[in-house]
C-alpha cells in the first residue's frame, strides 16, 4: 500500500548519507522496506523523525547500525531474518550481537526487533505492539493535549484499530449513536484538527483519516492510563 512512499523515503535517506552508512543503505533492504511499509508507516502516519541505518559507536569503537531509528522516542526498529540471525550464526556473530544490544542500552535506545515471518504473516500483531510502545513512551514527546469528550476519545481509538480511512458508517457503529450525534462528533474532531478528510474533495467528505495531532494525543493519554507501570493485557 505504501510502496511509493517507502521508496521515496529510502532514496531521501541515501541522498543524505555517506561513508559506511551509505554502504548500508545501498543494500537491497528488502526486510527494512517491508517493515517500513507494513508496520511503521501505517502506525506513525509518516516517516517524520525516522532515520534508516542510524549509526552508533560502541565502547570499543565499533560502528553499529539500526535499521530504523525513531528519534523522538529513541526506538530502534529492526527486521531480522531467521537464517542471518539464528540458523547459521557463528560464535563471533553471537558475541557481536550481545555487544550490539549492550551498546543500544548504553545509548538508552529501546530495541524493537521483528522477524521476517512476523512481518509477513502477523503484521497486525506487529502494529499492535508498536501502538503499545507508543502508549508507554509517548508522554516523553511532551504532548500538551486537552482532554476530549468520551465519544471523541472512543472514535480516535477505534480509528487507530481500523488502520484505514474510516467512513460515517464506521463512526455510527463505533459510537452506537444516531446520525445527529455521529455528525457532531465528526465536526468537533475536524475543528480540533484531530481528523481530516481523506482526499481533495471540498464538497463532500466520504472518508476521514487521523492527523498527527490525534496520534500524539493517543500516545499521551494511553501512557497516562498505564499509570507508569506496564501491565499485561489479555
Amino acid at each position: 500500500m505504501f510502496e511509493t512512499e517507502v521508496e521515496m523515503f529510502v532514496q531521501e535517506q541515501r541522498r543524505s548519507a555517506k561513508g559506511q552508512r551509505l554502504e548500508q543503505l545501498n543494500r537491497d533492504l528488502i526486510a527494512e522496506r517491508k517493515m517500513l511499509g507494513t508496520i511503521l508507516r501505517p502506525v506513525f502516519g509518516s516517516f517524520d523523525g525516522m532515520i534508516m541505518e542510524y549509526e552508533l559507536v560502541s565502547m570499543s569503537g565499533v560502528r553499529i547500525y539500526i535499521d530504523v531509528f525513531y528519534q523522538p522516542l529513541s526506538l530502534g526498529f529492526e527486521s531480522e531474518g531467521f537464517v542471518v540471525h539464528a540458523e547459521n550464526i557463528t560464535r563471533d556473530r553471537f558475541n557481536f550481537e550481545k555487544m550490539r544490544q549492550r551498546t543500544l542500552a548504553l545509548y538508552d535506545c529501546k530495541y524493537v526487533p521483528f522477524s521476517w515471518d512476523e512481518l509477513d504473516k502477523k503484521p497486525e500483531l506487529c502494529r499492535r505492539a508498536v501502538y503499545e510502545l507508543l502508549g508507554r513512551y509517548g508522554a516523553a514527546a511532551g504532548s500538551t493535549s486537552e482532554p476530549l469528550p468520551v465519544y471523541e476519545r472512543e472514535l480516535l481509538r477505534y480509528a487507530l484499530r481500523l488502520n484505514r480511512p474510516f467512513k460515517f458508517g464506521d463512526v455510527s457503529m463505533c459510537l452506537q449513536a444516531g446520525e445527529r450525534v455521529s455528525r457532531r462528533v465528526l465536526r468537533s474532531l475536524l475543528e480540533k484538527d484531530m481528523i481530516r478528510p481523506n482526499g481533495t474533495s471540498i464538497q463532500r467528505h466520504h472518508s476521514y483519516i487521523l492527523t498527527d495531532k490525534a496520534r500524539h494525543f493517543y500516545m499521551d493519554t494511553n501512557s497516562h492510563s498505564h499509570g507508569g507501570t506496564p501491565k499485561e493485557r489479555r
